[in-house]
């Protein structure tokens, strides 16, 4: 048995339970980890909530078809599927696995990489779902040493991740976020910091990746040179049927028809190639994750809820 943050119904924090479980076992390609922590994400939110509507086809309709919530891990493999070469017990490694809110949880081996030891648990469970689709925006361009990039929600686990890459690339960044995080993004290698309550966001970038998702496409727009490139990451506005981002994708795919900018989109997924490169960029040392707060497994919830509010700057981890 084991403890797990389990959830039988949609609904809001209440939703979520603390309580024993029978421990998972791995499956043909898949290995069984020891949690030593696990990070959180706004995924983990929609989950809970059952938000947007049409997800449910793919979560479950009436409840969550995966009882167990929780996906970036780092941890331990104490046990191995048939089939599962490269990895045996005792690895530290970090990556995915649906369910990672518990003691154990089991992942496929394709998608948990080698932890480098000089990385903690924490941080490395702050990394996956943030770190990728970081790589995946940048992917959509082609910005370079020497340009512009504005970094719109740099405060969060996205954009504290998406300054530090691109800084090390030698790209401009301006971020912008709450005055409470200016410190923190400048101190990630961005050049210059934008309140976004109070400072104008400028205009002229090459490029500008849109991780709030609470301006306009129009306005958005307005920010880039004429052949520059919007990247969007979120949207979490008026989008209970469809969610904010897939309606802003939608109309970002028919501007690209009749606009000298480039609308893109960005719908990341869990891919070995980039947990490794990710993996080269932790041990290099030019990415770290901002742990802001580690919490108690009873405490995910709170979590969860401080995070939907805007209160991380960085990330938040648990652990069991």
């Amino acid at each position: 048995m084991m403890k797990a943050i389990t959830q039988h119904r949609y609904g809001s924090y209440e939703a979520l339970t603390c309580e024993e479980i029978p421990k998972p076992e791995p499956r043909a390609g898949e290995v069984l980890l020891r949690v030593a922590a696990a990070g959180v994400d706004p995924g983990q939110w929609h989950l809970m909530a059952g938000l947007p509507l049409a997800a449910r086809l793919a979560f479950g309709p009436r409840a969550p078809r995966d009882k167990v919530r929780g996906r970036d891990v780092a941890g331990t493999v104490v046990g191995v599927g048939p089939g599962v070469t490269g990895l045996a017990e005792g690895d530290e490694v970090f990556g995915v696995a649906d369910g990672s809110f518990a003691e154990y949880a089991v992942a496929s081996a394709k998608l948990v990489v080698p932890r480098p030891a000089s990385v903690s648990a924490e941080v490395a469970a702050a990394t996956p779902t943030s770190g990728y689709t970081a790589l995946r925006a940048i992917a959509k361009t082609s910005v370079g040493a020497g340009q512009r990039a504005l970094v719109i929600g740099a405060g969060g686990g996205i954009g504290t991740m998406l300054t530090q890459i691109l800084a090390a690339r030698g790209v401009s960044v301006t971020g912008v976020c709450s005055a409470s995080k200016l410190e923190l993004v400048s101190s990630l290698g961005a050049d210059s910091v934008i309140d976004y309550r109070v400072d104008p966001l400028g205009s002229g970038y090459d490029v500008v990746f849109d991780i709030a998702g609470l301006r306009s496409l129009h306005d958005l727009r307005k920010l880039l040179t004429p052949a520059g490139t919007l990247v969007l990451i979120g949207g979490e506005d008026n989008g209970r049927w469809l969610g904010g981002a897939t309606t802003r994708s939608m109309r970002a795919n028919l501007m690209n028809m009749v606009t000298g900018h480039r609308l893109r989109p960005v719908l990341a997924l869990a891919n070995r190639a980039d947990l490794e490169q990710l993996g080269a960029l932790l041990a290099a040392g030019t990415l770290t994750p901002q742990v802001e707060r580690t919490f108690v497994l009873s405490a995910t919830a709170e979590a969860l809820r401080l995070l939907m509010e805007g209160k991380a700057r960085g990330k938040f981890v648990i652990t069991p």
